[in-house]
């Protein structure tokens, strides 16, 4: 990234951060009135996550994961927590106005403050113990055992007779501060298990650099599969170091579809850069066109694609089906509405015109270590004559 594009992002970040602390000290330290010395002991608390997390952001560039990973555990757990208690006094804030418009209306004008200090205290306390429980099931979800999803999807042009072809997917690991070789390892170990034919990795599989992070990829190169094993760039990889991490993969036995196809067993699988690379420069980009081009249309054509939004241009140019990453599956309920507003296609099977699309909820996560209504999957997929 541009040091112009990271300063702005730092800009942003440092603006919300502070401002929802800010936002958080008001509702559950100043307004319920906690007495001395829990009010200080809060404020400087929230003080602290916040400029822990501005700070972890920086260092992660450039500091040793050994360094960097516990000041983001701290601060990515207290991020999903963080998210929980500013939504739920967002709508209890909600709650509260409606209740003294309706007042209002009933020609209840007085302000009771003692009323209003006992509702304040209330709202904390509710909010603080649903918030906490959520980020307690959410991170027992995201550091449990990922499932295996089954998925059958019948192809048109698959022959009748076809035996199943089985395709594993992995996708969003985000190899990275919280998410390292132990997990890595035994994911390979549990797709290996499958059998499949081909294996293929969706993208943003890494959160560092190759120095960061190349020793703790290696299981990949365990990975067994008939037809081999396939990777398509996500956005992740162009915060980190995108054209070294392809040189990496490489050395274990990682092929990376760069809008290139290539005929694995009864199929054509393609595969295209992130659909944000173009912004990156240095040659990256997504080019459907060119992943297709030359194909014999007879034979069916799945499409590797990081993000959703490439169905498309992908239906338009003929591909049967396409399979993608990136949302998820929204990570943290109800964040898949705001998934929604992007694309319509937040996790699972989905029809789209003429083609077929599969979106995985992710097999790692992403910032908190936590999953709410959004499990971690390893796909296992099954093409079948229609």
């Amino acid at each position: 990234m541009s040091v112009a594009r990271i300063l702005v992002a730092l800009g942003v970040l440092t603006s919300v951060l502070f401002g929802i602390h800010y936002y958080l000290w008001a509702r559950l330290v100043r307004d319920p009135a906690l007495p001395p010395p829990w009010s200080t002991a809060a404020a400087w608390g929230l003080g602290v996550l916040a400029v822990s997390g501005l700070g972890g952001f920086v260092v992660t560039r450039f500091a040793p994961r050994a360094l960097v990973s516990p000041l983001m555990w701290v601060f990515f757990t207290w991020l999903g927590v963080m998210f929980y208690l500013f939504l739920l006094l967002v709508l209890a804030d909600g709650a509260v106005a409606l209740g003294r418009v309706a007042g209002l209306a009933a020609g209840d004008g007085d302000v009771d403050l003692h009323r209003r200090l006992t509702l304040s205290r209330l709202v904390a306390g509710v909010v603080s113990v649903v918030a906490v429980g959520l980020g307690g099931v959410g991170m027992a979800s995201a550091l449990g055992r990922v499932g295996i999803a089954r998925v059958k999807i019948p192809l048109a042009k698959l022959p009748g007779g076809t035996a199943p072809y089985r395709i594993v997917q992995v996708s969003d690991i985000h190899l990275g501060p919280t998410i390292g070789e132990a997990f890595l390892r035994d994911i390979v170990d549990r797709i290996n298990a499958l059998a499949p034919d081909v294996v293929v990795i969706t993208g943003d599989l890494v959160d560092g650099t190759v120095a960061q992070l190349g020793a703790l990829a290696r299981p990949l190169a365990s990975l067994r599969a008939k037809d081999g094993v396939f990777f398509v760039t996500g956005n992740h990889e162009y915060y980190s170091g995108v054209d070294e991490w392809l040189a990496f993969l490489a050395t274990l036995g990682v092929r990376v579809l760069r809008n290139e196809r290539v005929a694995v067993g009864p199929i054509d699988l393609a595969g295209v850069d992130d659909w944000s690379a173009r912004s990156f420069g240095g040659g990256h980009g997504a080019d459907v066109p060119r992943a297709l081009a030359g194909r014999d249309p007879a034979r069916p054509i799945v499409l590797l694609a990081h993000q959703p939004q490439a169905i498309d241009e992908a239906e338009a140019h003929g591909v049967d089906l396409q399979i993608s990453g990136h949302t998820h599956g929204g990570q943290l309920y109800p964040w898949k509405f705001a998934v929604k507003l992007v694309t319509p296609y937040v996790a699972g099977l989905y029809q789209h015109k003429t083609a077929a699309i599969y979106v995985s909820r992710g097999t790692g996560y992403w910032g908190p270590p936590m999953r709410v209504g959004a499990p971690a999957e390893i796909t296992h997929l099954e093409l079948v004559p229609a």
